[in-house]
């Protein structure tokens, strides 16, 4: 009897336990963190959402895309992002990257044919066309590219959306950011904010 007794008690305190864990890790704590952000960090806090005109927005329904999320750019005439392993590609449900190894020769391949297609694209031989152009990021939805990949696209660009090279690289200027830190990873360029801003200068450019 007291052997039930006690296993009462341990239960009842076990259960207690359960509960306060579940009140204070599982509902104030994540409560917590979130009120912090939203106040601190509020446009990081929602998503880095990006609307059409390039401005932060905390409305999901006014955004085009996300400034940490690459994705899949259609419009020839814009800069291109990194190649993507994401499902069938820039799949945010599916992130992952081609898990090849350096000597596998289906990445062999790959790189090879890529690198033709850009050289082809960009015209330029094709040992100008840099590393991250040809390879998925380890997750498949790098929104960033290389300096050295914008620099690539910049004449591509520029005489598709009619604007001289100057004024892309202007704007590629622009959107490039150095390292975290100033030592952590290295420089990159936001693709999908750099191309809302060469579409803004080729409408301003066309209705002037």
């Amino acid at each position: 009897m007291k052997d039930l007794v006690a296993l009462g008690r341990y239960s009842l305190a076990g259960l207690r336990m359960l509960v306060l864990a579940t009140v204070v890790l599982g509902l104030a704590y994540p409560l917590l963190v979130t009120g912090i952000a939203q106040v601190a960090f509020p446009w990081r806090a929602d998503g880095s959402l990006v609307t059409a005109t390039g401005a932060h927005t905390d409305q999901a329904g006014d955004a085009v895309g996300s400034a940490l999320i690459g994705q899949l750019v259609t419009d020839p005439g814009l800069f291109q992002p990194r190649p993507s392993a994401a499902g069938d590609g820039y799949d945010p449900l599916a992130t992952a990257g081609s898990n090849l190894g350096p000597e596998s020769p289906d990445l062999e391949k790959a790189i090879e044919q890529r690198r033709a297609e850009i050289a082809e694209r960009e015209g330029v031989p094709a040992s100008e066309v840099p590393a991250d152009a040809v390879t998925a990021s380890a997750s498949g939805l790098d929104p960033d590219i290389s300096p050295a990949y914008a620099a690539l696209q910049v004449p591509r660009v520029a005489k598709a959306q009619g604007l001289s090279e100057d004024a892309v690289r202007q704007l590629v200027a622009r959107f490039t950011s150095g390292r975290s830190w100033g030592t952590l990873g290295e420089a990159h360029v936001n693709v999908l904010r750099l191309n809302i801003a060469v579409r803004q200068a080729a409408q301003a450019r066309s209705s002037s």
